[in-house]
């Protein structure tokens, strides 16, 4: 058996023009346009590569994208202020709060103050619960876009 090497830029780039069109449906028939808040609360390197990315492919995608960068010396109090707000904005329906924050932030306490149907990395206590057996739920991007280019390269995983 050889390996096989798939290209995932490439699969990555199929997959954003589907949500694209997706997003053009939904706008054109429900007049609805999807926003996504990201929160980066600190000044990490690699957070701030990856929070400029997913901005620039959700306006790519045509939906609204809401950036909220914090300083690192930011509350637990105020994060979480953000978090409530965020959760009753009826603009947004994504939130994503990039890991890691800083040490004095309770990681757990944050990830759970987000609305489960908001949350699109999937981490809400409810969404892993929910997902742990097998119900609808949010689902981890990564892992679901692995499976997803493994679907598309071999077919069924299971029979």
């Amino acid at each position: 058996m050889t390996a096989t090497l798939i290209d995932g830029k490439a699969f990555a780039a199929r997959i954003r023009g589907q949500v694209a069109d997706h997003v053009t449906r939904l706008k054109a028939e429900h007049g609805i346009t999807p926003g996504l808040a990201v929160v980066l609360v600190g000044e990490d390197p690699a957070s701030q590569v990856y929070v400029r990315s997913k901005g620039k492919q959700t306006v790519e995608a045509g939906m609204n994208s809401f950036e909220h960068k914090l300083l690192p010396t930011t509350s637990e109090a105020a994060l979480l202020d953000l978090i409530a707000r965020l959760n009753a904005d009826p603009a947004v329906h994504g939130i994503l709060v990039q890991l890691p924050l800083p040490k004095h932030l309770n990681e757990d306490l944050v990830i759970n103050a987000i609305d489960p149907a908001k949350d699109v990395d999937g981490f809400h206590i409810s969404n892993v619960g929910l997902l742990g057996t097998g119900q609808k739920s949010m689902v981890p991007c990564t892992p679901l876009g692995c499976l997803m280019m493994l679907r598309d390269h071999l077919g069924a995983l299971f029979s």
